[in-house]
């Protein structure tokens, strides 16, 4: 299993507007219409409501004046004095009446707006005009009373009121009833988007979670708290899978482990035969056929001892020392360690320590990392070359460089060769493949990065920079 990447990018690529992939777009994109819908049938409602509220009262109260005045002859119109005029202000905006009193023969005798000739209605009862010349260009709703019996000295009463007014009175009123909707409709809608937003957050964080899962961190469960009812059943599932996975990963070490342990002791057994044989083989090819297959069991012996530290790097993590660790004394062990080999091949090896960091990483983890380095490099390395571990911090960022002066890498290899049994092609070194990758596990698990490059002055050979990064303390 492979480093996970930290970011999560959504594989489905983009979706039309209409049809989104997003919980939060599906929400949005229903929601939103149906409070706007549920907003626009409230507001219809409450008009339609006022609308026969407004002109139900209106009509009892002309219905009532129109009355009060029917009761009087024309005898008596003529001698009372004419009733007061109603103003534009009081008609348009008070919703004041106006009334029209008419002889018996269709004369009309007064008014309290003499201006507003709206002629007398044929029909008694409820009427709507609409404007007109002859409504001065105004609608009015209109209730008529004719005398009972008819004829006579009775009177025939009309009232009017400004329609343009009973509009105004029910928009006004339908406004205010529903003018707390209108507010509550975009603060309903924010903490909607909130909402919906805050659970996407929620899930995207649970993404990050599962994507920064690799091999190493198969222990951690993910937690379950501050998780939608909704999702909780999916994360345990993946905790349940995760479990089965570490146990996957586990029973392969063992057998890696086992197997190796269980080469040791007859690879041992078949070296030391070989060497009691050596003294009775005849000089010659014999001689030449016993060394090759002294270098081949030689070969398969490091390649078990490889396999038994990948399978202990790749074990999950202990908890790193409580001391820091001095990496200049850990460099000069490693180092010593090697000289063995590297006096046999007659390499000089030189350290350069500028800078003196300290580390809190398991010390078996950094051996690991530097033993492989090094030997990897004593071992392409020419005899009469050189190698050089300097420690220092170039652009105030500390590092490990191992130099050697070996045939180098080109630049399309320096990630392939961490792949594990992984040889260049036409390699003569003897190597089992896997010490760049038991490197490179043993710094991922302190955060240290590996990073190959081309020797910096220009001459034949490789640079491994070891960058100490977050693991470091201080220098």
């Amino acid at each position: 299993m492979s480093t996970a990447a930290t970011a999560v990018a959504s594989p489905l690529g983009r979706a039309p507007w209409y049809r989104p992939r997003s919980l939060r777009g599906q929400l949005l994109l229903w929601l939103v219409p149906l409070h706007l819908l549920a907003a626009v049938a409230a507001g219809w409602n409450f008009h339609a409501c006022y609308s026969r509220l407004v002109y139900t009262f209106m009509d009892g109260q002309m219905a009532a004046l129109a009355h009060s005045h029917a009761a009087r002859s024309a005898a008596e119109v003529a001698k009372a004095a004419p009733p007061p005029v109603v103003s534009d202000k009081q008609l348009y905006k008070w919703g004041s009446f106006i009334v029209q009193l008419w002889s018996g023969d269709g004369r009309l005798l007064a008014s309290s707006r003499p201006d507003i000739a709206v002629p007398l209605q044929t029909a008694p009862g409820y009427q709507d005009l609409a404007p007109s010349p002859a409504t001065a260009d105004q609608g009015w709703r209109v209730y008529t009373a004719s005398p009972e019996p008819a004829g006579g000295d009775r009177l025939h009463v009309q009232v009017l009121q400004s329609s343009r007014f009973l509009s105004e009175e029910v928009a006004a009123r339908a406004l205010q009833a529903g003018l707390p909707i209108a507010l509550l409709l975009p603060v309903l809608l924010l903490v909607l988007w909130l909402v919906v937003g805050r659970s996407s957050r929620h899930l995207h964080e649970l993404a990050q979670q599962v994507a920064q899962r690799d091999e190493g961190s198969l222990q951690q469960q993910i937690a379950l708290t501050r998780l939608p009812e909704e999702i909780a059943p999916l994360v345990a599932a993946f905790n349940s899978l995760l479990a089965r996975l570490r146990e996957a990963f586990a029973a392969q070490r063992r057998f890696v482990q086992d197997a190796a342990h269980e080469l040791r002791t007859p690879m041992a057994a078949v070296s030391l035969q070989l060497e009691n044989l050596r003294p009775d083989v005849p000089p010659g090819p014999p001689q030449q056929q016993l060394a090759q297959l002294e270098a081949g069991l030689r070969r398969a012996q490091h390649l078990v001892e490889q396999l038994l530290r990948l399978s202990r790097q790749e074990a999950p993590a202990s908890a790193p020392p409580a001391e820091p660790l001095d990496l200049t004394e850990l460099l000069r062990d490693s180092i010593g360690q090697l000289m063995v080999l590297a006096d046999r091949r007659g390499i000089e090896v030189g350290f350069d320590g500028r800078i003196a960091p300290r580390l809190r990483a398991a010390p078996s983890d950094l051996r690991s990392l530097f033993d492989n380095l090094l030997d990897n490099a004593l071992r392409y390395t020419p005899p009469g070359g050189q190698v050089e571990v300097r420690l220092h911090a170039p652009e105030d960022r500390p590092v490990v460089d191992i130099i050697d002066s070996g045939p180098g890498l080109p630049p399309e290899m320096r990630e392939r060769v961490f792949d594990r049994f992984f040889r260049m092609p036409g390699a003569s070194a003897g190597g089992s493949g896997l010490g760049l990758a038991i490197a490179r596990a043993a710094g991922a698990r302190h955060r240290l990065r590996i990073e190959l490059l081309a020797r910096d002055d220009g001459a034949p050979g490789l640079l491994a920079r070891i960058h100490l990064g977050t693991a470091l303390i201080h220098t």
